[in-house]
């Protein structure tokens, strides 16, 4: 792996992304004691970061695959990057979601001309269902997080965060299945200027947090988090990028991710979903545990996405 590999795909699916903006708050610097940069992926095409990871892996796909179409699994925002970067390429997306998936994220599937197939809401009934899909249709199987051109393509994010500010201390990110901290953490490696990259990542279902301190990847025993695109576990791919290039991981509690939330929402004025504000409330409680860490620093989060189901609101 090298900086190369990032540039070229960036190169690669611009065609297809958003260069999303990087918005500032006052307020919220003032709270903090730092400057925070804020890459907002919540305007990305399909509200959220994960359509750069896609389209890099079905771009790098050969014709006869990407005549059989995709498949994947995903609670919901992947579920739509793959459904509307397979409609731009003209591939056929076939998509296994929970049956306790928000609603507005299987609409948004829908919308943009993805098929749906239903299973039990555990990582072994969503596997099994892609599994059985791909035998069936010739389909590839696209992981969500645990593939090497998803995790490159989901590090262009932070490449584009660190084009436009070159001399970041800090990159926050949330962490689920891994593939979105693992590419930034690449990123901050072959772009930043001593960048550490830090993890946010709920106390009710806090693997990637116990995996850093095990040595090996660890399940949930609970993933009753308001955080739904956190519940997932780490892979063998990116589990070891991760542990060469996250500095910590900070858990935070679910009032803390709403009170995030809450603030974002109301201070900035933009929508973000409780996925995204985990990283703000990481970002909060580690100046408060560590302040002189943070001190006059400057400070990226990736906002991952804004998909958020509107009768459901948790404020």
């Amino acid at each position: 792996m090298n900086k190369t590999v990032l540039t070229d795909c960036h190169k690669r699916i611009i065609p297809f992304i958003h260069n999303t903006p990087v918005l500032t708050s006052t307020l919220i610097n003032e709270r903090l004691g730092c400057k925070v940069f804020f890459k907002c992926e919540n305007f990305q095409r399909g509200g959220a970061y994960k359509i750069r990871g896609a389209t890099n892996a079905i771009l790098n796909l050969r014709e006869a695959q990407r005549r059989n179409g995709v498949v994947t699994h995903s609670s919901g925002n992947f579920a739509q990057a793959v459904s509307l970067a397979a409609r731009s390429l003209g591939v056929p997306a076939h998509i296994v979601m929970p049956t306790t998936a928000p609603k507005v994220k299987k609409e948004g599937v829908v919308a943009y001309g993805g098929q749906i197939y239903e299973c039990e809401p555990t990582v072994e009934a969503r596997q099994a269902k892609a599994d059985k899909i791909a035998s069936e249709t010739g389909a590839v199987f696209l992981h969500p997080s645990n593939d090497l051109n998803v995790i490159i393509g989901q590090g262009t994010a932070a490449l584009e965060l660190l084009a436009e500010q070159t001399d970041l201390n800090f990159i926050f990110c949330p962490v689920g299945g891994g593939g979105l901290i693992a590419g930034s953490s690449l990123s901050a490696k072959y772009f930043g200027q001593d960048c550490k990259v830090v993890g946010g990542e709920p106390f009710e279902a806090d693997d990637a947090y116990r995996s850093l301190i095990s040595g090996k990847i660890e399940g949930n025993e609970t993933v009753n988090t308001i955080a739904d695109g956190l519940r997932t576990t780490l892979g063998d791919i990116n589990f070891p990028i991760i542990r060469e290039n996250v500095s910590k991981i900070v858990r935070v509690t679910e009032e803390e991710i709403v009170l995030a939330m809450r603030l974002v929402w109301e201070r900035m004025k933009i929508i973000i979903e409780p996925s995204s504000a985990v990283t703000l409330a990481a970002l909060f409680r580690d100046c408060k545990e560590n302040p002189s860490d943070y001190q006059n620093k400057k400070v990226g989060i990736i906002i991952s996405g804004g998909n958020v189901d509107l009768n459901q609101l948790p404020f």
